[in-house]
């Protein structure tokens, strides 16, 4: 049997970030850190289903059985989480997306084009790639 992906939505706030789960309401957390998102949304999630068991809700069926959660992050909060381990320079020769361009997108000036959001996840995970290839 496989497991169902249930996509996590992360969003920038002005002290860290926050989540939720679409397809399950009242599933939301708060965290400084991407990973502080992913622990604490786990936890979330098990204590809402514990809730709804203990109270004879329905269980959706998203969670019933195995899942996976699958963190999605917007352009503009990666771009300013990870702003000290890659340069908006740097991104910009893993993407072809012009430097000034990502910067708007940092701030929030602008939203990404569908595409331009592919080529970003695209050159991060062909970066990736490469080092996971890496032995020292």
């Amino acid at each position: 049997m496989n497991s169902k992906l249930l996509e996590v939505t992360v969003c920038k706030t002005g002290t860290g970030f926050s989540a939720h789960i679409e397809e399950v309401l009242g599933v939301v957390t708060t965290g400084k850190t991407i990973d502080d998102i992913k622990e604490n949304m786990y936890n979330a999630l098990k204590g809402h289903i514990n809730v709804m068991i203990e109270d004879g809700d329905p269980i959706p069926e998203i969670v019933q059985g195995e899942y996976e959660l699958v963190f999605k992050i917007d352009v503009e909060s990666l771009l300013e989480y990870y702003q000290g381990i890659l340069t908006q320079s740097a991104i910009a020769r893993l993407t072809g997306i012009n430097s000034k361009q990502l910067n708007h997108y940092a701030k929030g000036k602008s939203k990404p084009r569908p595409a331009q959001i592919r080529k970003i996840e695209q050159g991060l995970h062909k970066l990736g790639a490469e080092l996971m290839q890496i032995n020292l």
